[in-house]
Formats: C-alpha cells, structure tokens, sequence
C-alpha cells in the first residue's frame, strides 16, 4: 500500500486556528462578561469619589470650627487658612477635579462672628447616589 500524500485524495490536512464561529462565541461571552463588570466597576468609582468628597468635606469643616474657635471669627479664605497652619493645603473636589470650585457659605444671620467661610460645599453638579445634589452635603 502506498503512503499517503498531500496530493492524494483521502487525505485531510490539519487546520490551524479557530473557526469563524468560535471566535463569535468567544466574543460573544467577552462581551457579556464587560457588560456586567463594568457598571459595577464605575459604581465603585463613584462610590470612591463621594467617600472621598464627605472625607475632605469634613477636614475643611473641622478646620473651619477649630479657626473660629481660635480667632473668634470665621476665615476669610480658604488660602488664609492653609497659610495661617489649619489646613496643609486647599484638597482638591473629587467631582470637580479642581481645588477652586469649593462653594464658601458665611456665617448665618444674626451671627456674632465675622468672615466669609463659615461653611463650604462641593461646586460639583449632580446628585450622589443617595439623589441629593452635591452641593446640598
């Protein structure tokens, strides 16, 4: 018996590589594997901004009290109070991605105590995920 060749009709070469369909399947379940991780993935990064956001938040209002406290009157910056020592510096919004779109409030009305930030707010817009706006924390 002779051996077979290429050129002998009952022989099949070996393919290699994938066929069209596998490579549909494989992308197909890429797909469904991007579409479910990734809305979880940008949650957890809103998640990380607002946490961030009620951290700094709260370090400038802490801040704020402590120089009122001291000077017996509210700053009248930011700036003053990095350069008077109560912060190292002015934190950046985590929305914004900008260390000057902080939103001043001053004192409330009737108050004994003068200057202009007796509170501050996020200049973001939009709402956190709990549907208050950002600028109402």
């Amino acid at each position: 018996m002779a051996p077979m060749t290429p050129s002998t009709p009952g022989h099949q070469r070996r393919r290699r590589g994938f066929t069209l369909i596998e490579l549909i399947v494989v992308l197909a379940i890429i797909g469904l594997l991007a579409s479910i991780v990734a809305p979880r993935y940008f949650r957890s990064v809103d998640n990380a901004r607002e946490a961030a956001l009620k951290t700094s938040l709260n370090v400038m209002r802490d801040a704020i009290d402590k120089y009122a406290a001291d000077r017996g009157n509210y700053p009248e910056s930011l700036d003053d109070m990095v350069q008077r020592g109560y912060l190292r510096q002015v934190p950046e919004d985590p929305l914004t991605g900008r260390r000057d779109s902080w939103q001043m409030l001053g004192p409330r009305p009737g108050s004994v105590m003068q200057g202009r930030v007796a509170d501050v707010r996020s200049g973001a817009s939009g709402r956190g995920q709990d549907g208050q706006p950002y600028s109402s924390w």
